[in-house]
């Protein structure tokens, strides 16, 4: 039997930023959150899909919003077990477990929040294997679980409850619901059976966060190439090398919508890679070409320490390394591209996987 300690949300933090692809949210507050919740009700118990019964009820607890907000608008800290016991209510059950919807950023530290605080196990997967901005954009979805019912709080003490006649209309109606919050909320969504669970699940995500985070720290600590340990864990590719010289940010929608600009240093110098992204990167390109594209993971590293950079935390002077990683062989099915391949971003772009197209177009 595994545990979750407070060693564990040091590194699942920095692995959980790498497979959030930019997005996801800064973990740290959710960090704190999380480390402060163990401290008070002990170790988290960490299962797999397999452990949890078919019959049992799963609770996925997340963030939703532009993650960018929480770094001044900070939550009060009832939010999500507010919003996992009133859907426990409504559906008069109580729940098994508490699941990850995203690996990436503050939704990887959220739910050990709540677990810690309810005394639930927390399984081992989430529904991306990395991040998305939208509600549908997860495995359960493309599967058929519905969105709702689901629970949205905020820092005040607003609740509501939403039950909407498809996917679609979940994420209009609580995107809309988020923005009058202040932009940022606390959810509780996609109820599933264990049995639903087990067929639809990422597994493992959180492990290779923590595996990943683990890397990089031990790295720096043996003053060795973080990077390359990244690369090798994730089985990613280095994409481009250099400096920011350009950022633009939009948050009015309830996304953090824009695009970085690289100026190319070592092996990159004379060379530019522009990168757009909708709270995670998107579409990375060098000299217009396309070197990475969604599904896939791009992922902007500190060029000396390894670590992630957010999008909310680009600034002018960076000195970074892009990488590329391979994304979960679920998102590269018919189905799964129609939910989250460049074209439902308006992209006039047939997705082409990473390893072909560094092989094509890379150094």
């Amino acid at each position: 039997m595994q545990y979750l300690e407070e060693r564990d949300l040091d590194y699942i933090a920095i692995g959980a930023a790498i497979l959030g692809a930019g997005g996801g949210g800064d973990p740290y507050i959710g960090k704190l959150m999380a480390k402060q919740a163990i401290k008070k009700h002990g170790k988290v118990k960490f299962i797999t899909a397999d452990e949890v019964p078919d019959d049992a009820l799963i609770i996925p607890s997340a963030m939703m919003g532009a993650p960018a907000v929480m770094l001044e608008k900070l939550p009060n800290g009832a939010e999500p077990e507010f919003a996992f016991r009133s859907l426990e209510t409504y559906l008069q059950k109580k729940a098994f477990g508490v699941l990850s919807i995203e690996a990436g950023g503050i939704n990887s530290c959220i739910p050990i929040y709540t677990a810690a605080c309810l005394g639930l196990p927390l399984i081992d997967g989430d529904g991306m294997g990395r991040a998305f901005p939208e509600l549908p954009m997860v495995t359960f979805s493309v599967a058929g679980l519905s969105v709702t019912p689901m629970v949205l709080c905020d820092e005040k003490g607003n609740k509501i409850l939403l039950e909407t006649v498809n996917n679609d209309w979940s994420e209009i109606l609580a995107r809309n619901a988020t923005v009058a919050m202040g932009l940022s909320s606390m959810i509780s969504i996609y109820c599933m059976s264990g049995k639903d669970l087990k067929a639809y699940v990422v597994r493992g995500t959180i492990s290779l966060a923590r595996e990943i985070g683990k890397r990089i720290i031990e790295s720096n600590r043996e003053k060795s190439n973080p990077v390359e340990g990244i690369l090798e864990v994730t089985k990613g590719f280095r994409l481009f090398e250099g400096k920011i010289i350009d950022v633009q940010r939009d948050l009015t929608t309830g996304f953090v919508r824009g695009k970085v600009v690289i100026e190319g240093t070592g092996s990159d110098k004379g060379a530019a890679f522009s990168l757009d992204f909708q709270n995670e990167n998107l579409v990375g390109m060098k000299d217009d070409v396309p070197l990475a594209m969604t599904p896939d993971l791009i992922t902007i590293l500190d060029k000396e320490k390894g670590f992630p950079i957010t999008t909310e935390s680009l600034k002018y002077g960076h000195r970074c390394v892009v990488i590329g990683i391979p994304c979960d062989p679920f998102w590269r099915t018919e189905a799964g591209l129609a939910q989250v391949g460049p074209r439902y971003f308006k992209y006039d772009l047939d997705y082409v996987p990473i390893e072909k197209l560094v092989k094509e177009n890379g150094k």
